[in-house]
């Protein structure tokens, strides 16, 4: 388009664009664009999470041995610290307050370093949780894949370093005389349905820690009252004998109380179905279903949060 001048040259003015009245929206629309970091349906990241299950699964591996590369014992810290923890424990509780009424010491004693080793998965599991998102900020930023990876690649860190844990576990087991039997084959949906419950709830923690770092440093406190409330040192049934019944009931269905109960149970030959509540099995589906299903779709509806700010 032109026109003449007031003194007779021409201008030409450039043609309207037919994208002049759209709005940025219907651009978008229009061309195929989307927002970068958008959050993509639950089912699209279902699929990319398992595109990208060997990056989780060689984090996780990185993490536990990057964990001790600098202490000379290196990875047996992994054994070495939750044996020190039985073992302070066992002196205040075992012989101080004589928190193992109604157990034999060769009971008590499998049934403390049982009770600690089991625990301390699910604590380290929410604390890297917690940490998950704010404190990998440098790798969020940087690359563009489900934030959902690191939480779940700290679970299974955790898991595995259960794992190589329990040799110990079992050694001492076997020492105060329970041997391997068929109910040891228990000890996998127990761990199994533990780990569902610990990367819900990691990845619950790690959408809370990602928008309160402060988190971080209340956590340990919350862990170390859920640790007192859970048995981790005595039996609930046994301490709780002389209190109302729905207080026990509530601390052994705490899911915590839940899974070190059942692993106890398929390790330990005195620790018979008379300690464990109703339907414990249903309890421990129940806690892991409803945190894993749970825990993932709430991480999820935060994804384009992360990083961000």
């Amino acid at each position: 388009m032109s026109e003449t001048t007031h003194d007779g040259t021409v201008a030409v003015t450039a043609p309207v664009s037919p994208d002049e009245s759209l709005t940025a929206a219907q651009l978008a629309a229009k061309y195929g664009l989307a927002v970068s970091g958008a959050r993509p349906s639950l089912v699209e990241y279902v699929r990319r999470l398992w595109d990208r299950r060997h990056f989780i699964l060689a984090f996780s591996r990185a993490k536990l041995t990057a964990q001790y590369s600098q202490a000379k014992l290196g990875q047996l810290w992994q054994v070495v610290t939750p044996l020190l923890n039985a073992a302070v424990y066992f002196f205040i509780f075992g012989v101080i307050l004589q928190a193992d009424r109604g157990m034999s010491q060769d009971v008590y004693i499998p049934f403390l370093v049982t009770g600690v080793f089991v625990f301390t998965f699910t604590q380290s599991s929410v604390m890297a949780g917690v940490r998950a998102i704010s404190g990998n900020l440098g790798l969020v930023r940087a690359l563009h894949f489900p934030r959902a990876s690191l939480p779940i690649s700290f679970a299974l860190q955790q898991l595995q370093q259960l794992l190589f844990s329990m040799i110990v576990l079992f050694a001492v087991t076997v020492a105060f005389g329970s041997l391997p039997d068929m109910s040891w084959v228990l000890i996998v949906p127990a761990l199994a349905l533990q780990f569902l419950f610990n990367t819900g709830l990691a990845l619950i923690m790690a959408r809370a820690g990602s928008a309160t770092p402060d988190l971080a440093q209340l956590m340990p406190f919350v862990m170390r009252t859920w640790m007192y409330a859970s048995g981790v040192m005595y039996s609930i049934p046994i301490m709780l004998a002389n209190k109302p019944s729905w207080i026990a009931n509530i601390l052994q269905w705490n899911p915590a109380a839940v899974y070190m109960d059942l692993i106890r149970f398929a390790l330990i030959e005195g620790y018979g179905p008379e300690n464990l509540p109703d339907h414990v099995w249903a309890i421990a589906a129940g806690w892991a279903v409803l945190f894993a299903v749970g825990g993932f779709v709430y991480f999820w509806k935060a994804e384009e949060k992360y990083g961000r700010g």
